[in-house]
């Protein structure tokens, strides 16, 4: 008698599972009404598993979608400052968002009106970029000093004078206010509107106001903040362009993040044309007047030069970019091949780096140095090559070096 009861419900169990699959087998934004586990209906009494709405949202806003996969990492020049730092070996680099330019001047204003607004003081201070990366002693960028991150022509040029602490900061701000645009948007505030999420939700469901919704809700992009050096050097190579068939096959490398191994552009109206924002050499940032080729003395515009086949803007030159790494000369030998990345001194602590007998360090090299990646308006061409690499201490800033930020690809394994 128990058996048939048991028996019946697994039968009543199983007719409702069909009927709420009838479309196709359960997914994350169609997960049908009932537990594919335990035949429970989602959400049929307050005690019961609530199974909330989700859109799938690609990225947030500001960022682009790379496709991940395997490439081989490293210097691809002749190693002209003898480092010997990122051989080649092939990896493999999950799918992830990265920003399709570098954040400019407007972006962080935006970001110190905020913060200005809803911290403290101090917090603000701490924010602001140190203008003074652009005084020498024996050149005169004084204007730049004053007007550059404010006056409004700057405002889509490369935010610089920025620390990696202060775009780590900017990162973790930007998630929370994104997020919080979001939930408003897809709830319409109060009243119910469709949002961005594409899905309507009335003013008795919707968050509390001030309420921050949980990861479960559907309602949370993950968190933006800086590539790893191995996501920023895979999105430079944008290898997608030198694959023309269905096979694995990739005709060849690429020195820099487009086509060739030259910096002129060798095709159609442009020909000749560079493709950077660099110095080409001694005294030489832009070309003569009346003929100026790289057209910008110090950055430039974010959307200035073609972009690579990712569709990223500036992954080489107008300035170098802080990737999240601690930096070690020897990271390419210790770290994992797929997603590669170092967050300390793991496997390489920073005591090899010191004196052995009295303990000081006699090396730039420790636990607060970054990798910053991909040459500036100050560098010559050998640095615009993905494969090359530079540190600083995370704290500095100079006028060569911004940043753009990166998204994981959530709910996906591709």
């Amino acid at each position: 008698m128990k058996f048939a009861k048991y028996l019946s419900a697994m039968v009543l169990g199983g007719l409702l599972l069909t009927a709420c699959n009838r479309g196709g087998n359960p997914t994350s934004t169609n997960p049908g009404d009932y537990s594919s586990a335990t035949g429970i209906e989602y959400g049929e009494d307050e005690k019961a598993f609530a199974v909330e709405d989700y859109a799938d949202i690609q990225g947030g806003p500001g960022l682009i979608f790379i496709e991940g996969g395997r490439t081989v990492l490293g210097s691809m020049e002749e190693d002209v400052a003898m480092t010997r730092d990122n051989i080649e070996r092939t990896v493999t680099v999950a799918s992830f968002y990265m920003d399709e330019t570098e954040v400019a001047n407007i972006h962080w204003l935006e970001y110190l009106h905020y913060i200005k607004q809803d911290s403290v003081p101090e917090v603000y201070q701490a924010a602001l970029p140190d203008t003074t990366v652009w005084e020498r002693q024996l050149s005169f960028n004084d204007p730049y000093v004053t007007y550059y991150l404010r006056y409004p022509g700057f405002r889509f040029f490369p935010v610089v004078g920025v620390s990696w602490l202060q775009a780590n900061n900017y990162a973790i701000w930007r998630t929370a206010k994104v997020n919080e645009n979001l939930a408003k948007e897809a709830t319409g505030g109060r009243g119910g509107k469709r949002g961005l999420f594409g899905r309507k939700k009335g003013a008795e469901d919707a968050p509390a106001e001030g309420e921050k919704p949980s990861i479960e809700s559907g309602y949370v992009l993950p968190n933006y903040r800086l590539p790893t050096e191995a996501e920023w050097e895979y999105a430079a190579q944008a290898m997608i362009g030198t694959q023309y068939s269905e096979d694995e096959n990739q005709n060849h490398r690429r020195m820099y993040p487009w086509d060739g191994h030259q910096v002129r552009n060798p095709y159609g109206k442009q020909m000749g044309k560079f493709m950077a924002n660099f110095k080409r050499g001694r005294g030489d940032y832009a070309g003569i007047a009346g003929a100026l080729n790289d057209g910008a003395m110090i950055t430039d515009y974010i959307y200035a030069y073609p972009p690579n086949d990712f569709g990223l803007y500036n992954m080489a030159g107008n300035v170098n970019e802080w990737v999240q790494d601690v930096y070690r000369p020897l990271s390419y030998e210790d770290v994992e091949d797929l997603n590669p990345f170092r967050r300390d001194g793991f496997l390489d602590e920073k005591e090899n780096y010191a004196n052995a007998d009295t303990k000081d360090f006699h090396s730039l090299i420790n636990d607060e140095v970054r990798v910053y990646k991909g040459g500036s308006w100050k560098d010559v061409a050998y640095w615009l090559s993905p494969g090359t690499r530079r540190f600083m201490t995370q704290d500095s800033s100079t006028a060569t070096i911004g940043f753009r930020c990166a998204m994981i690809n959530a709910g996906s394994n591709k």
